[in-house]
């Protein structure tokens, strides 16, 4: 590939965001090759918080990491309620339904 064809290749990719529960957000980006996490969510234009997490298909990553072709970047917020603690408050709340 000379350096006019790999100026026009370019990439697929998918970014998800869940700003609150029960609503997803989702663009289809084409990109030229060689962009980062950090760019291609730059060009969506959400306004994300500072305390967010960075995944692609499920495994987190970093901002600077290089895009490729058909990746699924998820952009995770911050957990409100630890998992293990709610699963315990669901335990402890069904518990007391049948006691009562």
């Amino acid at each position: 590939m000379g350096p006019a064809e790999a100026a026009l290749a370019t990439i697929r990719v998918e970014l998800a965001y869940s700003p609150r529960a029960g609503e997803v957000q989702r663009r289809a980006l084409t990109l030229p090759v060689g962009t980062t996490v950090a760019q291609a969510i730059a060009r969506t234009g959400w306004e994300l918080p500072q305390d967010i997490r960075i995944a692609i298909w499920g495994r987190l990553r970093e901002p600077a990491e290089v895009l490729r072709d058909r990746d699924r970047v998820e952009v995770c917020r911050p957990l409100a309620v630890d998992p293990k603690e709610a699963r315990r408050l669901r335990y402890r709340s069904h518990r007391k339904d049948k006691e009562a």
